[in-house]
């Protein structure tokens, strides 16, 4: 099965990223340091994501983002060369430029697609590693080849090894019922329409698996990774970036995001816990 990583992103401009962080929306940074912070983020992701080696990698941007900027950016990851394409989104809501992505590589499982299943990560997923992907990746194909993924398959679409596609979704949560990841094979009966955007609240976690349970999808579930928008979530996630980069010295499967330390180290970010307050006799 011919796989694909897509990181799907915004192109780092200044009052246009991670604004949740700033100041003025009562968070720490301003917004220049939150879009050094999101860039740092970025090309952390895009160099975990680019050493998948079983996986052709695709960026998608947003449609009113700078190409040149972003072409720039993109020659200071580990091996720029590994890029399989780079395209941008056709603008509207985050579910309609999610499904332009996602339909863009695997083009309903025709023979022009681009890869017979997709994973789809953020740029703003510090603490993500190579094994998270893999195994999504993986859990995609097995569920794929089961009886429950062949017998909800859309089409009869054939892998270049001639094994029968079927249909398959993965997703690995974030907090507050978001998302990380979320990958599919070119004959799952699944969209993003409602997903973010919908009149009822439901968060899109929830209608990820409402979805999956409608149409009897097999779903599989990886390790949760966190992404970062408001203050709290940089808080959570500063000592973990210290435990990755020790852990790192023991263990050389894990990658350290040594962009977003640095520009932590840099900004003086630190995290705390304020002790409890003393209470009298």
């Amino acid at each position: 099965m011919k796989k694909a990583i897509l990181v799907f992103t915004k192109v780092p401009r200044v009052g246009d990223c991670k604004t949740r962080l700033t100041e003025a929306r009562g968070g720490i940074l301003t917004y220049e340091e939150a879009t050094k912070f999101y860039e740092a983020c970025v090309l952390d992701v895009i160099d975990v994501c680019l050493s998948v080696e079983n996986a052709d990698f695709w960026i998608c941007y947003n449609k009113e983002g700078d190409r040149a900027y972003l072409d720039n950016l993109l020659t200071q990851v580990t091996h720029p060369e590994r890029i399989a394409g780079v395209f941008s989104d056709q603008g509207g809501t985050f579910d309609e430029c999610m499904q332009y992505a996602s339909d863009y590589i695997l083009k309903s499982g025709g023979e022009e697609r681009l890869a017979d299943a997709i994973l789809i990560s953020g740029g703003d997923l510090p603490t993500l590693q190579p094994h998270i992907l893999v195994d999504a990746l993986n859990k995609l194909e097995v569920l794929s080849k089961s009886e429950a993924g062949q017998k909800v398959a859309l089409s009869k679409v054939q892998a270049d090894d001639g094994a029968w596609i079927g249909a398959a979704l993965v997703e690995g949560s974030c907090q507050e019922g978001g998302f990380s990841l979320v990958g599919q094979t070119c004959t799952t009966k699944f969209d993003y329409y409602s997903v973010f955007y919908n009149v009822n609240g439901i968060t899109a976690l929830d209608r990820l698996a409402t979805k999956a349970i409608e149409e009897d999808l097999p779903l599989a579930y990886v390790e949760q990774v966190p992404d970062i928008d408001i203050p709290v979530d940089l808080a959570s996630q500063v000592p973990m970036l210290s435990v990755i980069e020790h852990a790192a010295k023991f263990d050389d499967s894990l990658m350290v995001p040594r962009r977003t330390i640095t520009i932590l180290n840099e900004m003086g970010i630190v995290s705390v816990a304020l002790p409890p307050e003393k209470t009298q006799a």
